[in-house]
């Protein structure tokens, strides 16, 4: 499968095709068994995503990650308090 169904596959599994392409490309997965699985288990997987509840994401959540990143063997980087854009860069005099 070349990109272009590739793409395709995604926006159709997403049911952001319009109707005419959606079923001109049901009328090539018809005719090829490889799309028609992947658009038929992508879709399915969509739609299970979708119906689920949103899951929350709290601090506990958060501290199993970072071991998880952590036991991987992941340095991470300290980070400054103030984010970049908020920081005052002088001048230098010479």
């Amino acid at each position: 499968m070349n990109d272009l169904y590739t793409k395709l596959v995604d926006l159709y599994a997403g049911r952001e095709l319009p109707s005419e392409i959606e079923a001109e490309l049901e009328a090539k997965a018809s005719q090829d068994g490889k799309l028609a699985h992947d658009m038929l288990t992508l879709r399915a997987t969509v739609d299970a995503l979708s119906s689920m509840d949103d899951v929350e994401f709290t601090e506990e959540s958060y501290q199993r990650v970072l071991m998880k990143v952590y036991a991987r063997g992941v340095e991470m980087q300290p980070t400054s308090s103030t984010p970049p854009h908020l920081q005052y860069y002088l001048p230098i005099q010479g």
